[in-house]
């Protein structure tokens, strides 16, 4: 039952893997430095869930934002009932320039009465600004807005382009709640921002041509599993030996490469990302999403080795796959955008790969049969590129090296009414640039994790405990010396059951959710945490 009950739920975010997005929830700003302050008020808490509760809140920082001139523009403004994209036109700001210090995306939508989560995406001019997914609403309705950092896309925004949005979504007799949403730019003057000179898309057959002058590149993706099926929680799959509803020959272990000309350039962990209908249990996420739900953020590959070969002027096939996926199922979209950056001085720019080492792809997951049933896996890779351009201020080196580790015990029991997870991913990635003057690293290591259970009881009450992580370490250093250092730790945990089998309004719900979003270092100290009871917002902490 449980299981039936699981795909039920994630049918509902289904989107064909073309209609994905990303974003970060927009949040009242904090002071950073300040002294520990909770803002707990007397609040009247029911005994469950009713037919509202709190608009959706995350604990994320919020986007700073300069003072002095800005300029607004409209990107979007539509009402989502199908799968109908949105399209229209952008055009630049006026009385604000064309280079600006920063420029910030906001989504305001609204939705009443019964839906399932839904995904979708903005495009200007083709590059992927903004995925996301949506809240699913209370009878009564709610509202929620999404602010994402888009300066680095100044040059796509210089120009008028097409805009072409989605969120797609089914509203019937029973899925009601029709996607009411509102997406603005607002661009600020001021001194401008160091931005990439070009932003691409890759063209037919998968093709991308650089301008030949190009220093840097940097490729992002915004990989997400989704579209109902098991990749939507692929973290959750198993060997074919194992009885179980969603069956993968390599396990659950997923690796998402970016080639080029068919050699492997990048490497990378998704990040497993639960949407706000996941794990069988709304009730968890009515208030809080999981990390990322609302901030679907790229996987960024450093391709700076290949520039000297993707300067020769020709189109270079770019591919991105993801291992693991069973061979012909669908259900991950891998959108592409490609920043540049380029040598002012010079009008072509050479260079060379001189190192491509790959290890040996480890993925070995072991079914032990029993009550509870169990898989085991442990996967991982290794990757180091390194290549040099010979620019108008010297030879410089870029080396790329990347480890990738992830374990994982799943257990079940017969029917999969107890069905378990506890997961670990983590993705380190130096980056060492060699040119003028002490070489520069940049050192990331990530940290993802996942534990929870679900169940259902002789009493048919759903309950799932589960606890999320998102957490990041980097460090720059230049001649071996430590320059800046930061860390970020985003902590999601839940508890919600309700009676399964019944109408919604007798589910007898009842929910306590909770994150701590702690990010410190060398430009300073950012630590809120917010918790909910039955859909009640009980409690905001900043601590810093």
């Amino acid at each position: 039952m449980k299981r039936r009950i699981i795909m039920s739920m994630l049918a509902g975010a289904t989107l064909v893997a073309s209609a994905l997005l990303g974003a970060a929830p927009a949040q009242s700003a904090q002071t950073q430095g300040r002294s520990t302050e909770a803002r707990s008020q007397p609040v009247d808490v029911p005994a469950e869930f009713g037919s509202d509760w709190h608009d959706p809140v995350t604990a994320v920082p919020p986007i700073e934002k300069p003072s002095g001139t800005s300029c607004q523009v409209t990107l979007a403004e539509a009402q989502f009932r199908d799968f109908t994209p949105y399209r229209g036109t952008y055009t630049p700001p006026a009385g604000c320039g064309d280079r600006w210090s920063k420029v910030v995306l906001r989504l305001d939508g609204k939705v009443a009465g019964r839906q399932y989560d839904r995904l979708g995406y903005v495009h200007v001019g083709g590059v992927e600004v903004l995925r996301t997914s949506t809240p699913e609403p209370s009878p009564d309705g709610i509202t929620w807005s999404v602010e994402k950092d888009v300066t680095r896309y100044s040059d796509t925004f210089r120009r008028a382009q097409d805009v072409e949005m989605l969120i797609g979504n089914v509203v019937d007799d029973t899925y009601t709640g029709v996607l009411d949403v509102k997406v603005t730019l607002t661009f600020y003057a001021g001194r401008p921002a160091t931005t990439p000179d070009k932003v691409l898309t890759l063209g037919e057959g998968n093709t991308l041509t650089t301008p030949r002058n190009s220093e840097r590149i940097l490729a992002e993706v915004y990989a997400t599993g989704s579209g109902g099926g098991c990749e939507e929680f692929w973290y959750l799959s198993v060997p074919g030996s194992a009885p179980y509803s969603c069956q993968a020959d390599g396990g659950p272990y997923r690796e998402v490469q970016i080639k080029v000309d068919g050699q492997l350039a990048g490497i990378a962990a998704p990040f497993p990302t639960v949407w706000t209908g996941g794990w069988s249990n709304p009730f968890l996420w009515y208030v809080v999403p999981g990390p990322r739900a609302f901030d679907v953020k790229p996987i960024e590959y450093d391709l700076t080795p290949y520039a000297g070969l993707l300067n020769d002027g020709r189109p270079h096939r770019v591919e991105v796959s993801v291992v693991g996926v069973p061979e012909g199922q669908s259900g991950w979209s891998t959108p592409v955008n490609v920043l540049v950056w380029q040598d002012a001085k010079r009008a072509h720019v050479t260079g060379k790969v001189t190192t491509h080492q790959v290890g040996d792809l480890a993925n070995s997951s072991t079914y032990t049969p029993g009550s509870p049933q169990r898989v085991d896996t442990d996967g991982g890779h290794r990757l180091t590129v390194a290549g040099y351009v010979d620019t108008s201020h010297g030879r410089v080196t870029t080396t790329v090296r990347r480890t990738l580790a992830n374990t994982s015990a799943h257990h079940w029991t017969d029917g999969e009414n107890v069905d378990g997870l506890d997961a670990t991913w983590s993705d380190d990635e130096s980056v060492t640039v060699d040119g003028r003057g002490p070489a520069r690293t940049t050192h990331t290591r990530r940290t993802y994790t996942m534990n929870g259970t679900t169940s259902v009881g002789d009493d048919a009450r759903l309950r799932t405990v589960l606890t999320m992580g998102d957490r990041a370490s980097v460090v720059e250093s230049r001649g071996g010396r430590r320059t800046a250092w930061s860390r970020f730790d985003d902590t999601y945990t839940g508890d919600a059951t309700y009676l399964t089998g019944v109408p919604r309004d007798q589910r007898h719900a009842v929910g306590t959710t909770s994150e701590r979003y702690r990010l410190y270092g060398s430009d300073g100290c950012y630590d809120r945490s917010l918790t909910t009871v039955q859909g009640v917002l009980t409690e905001e902490r900043d601590r810093c």
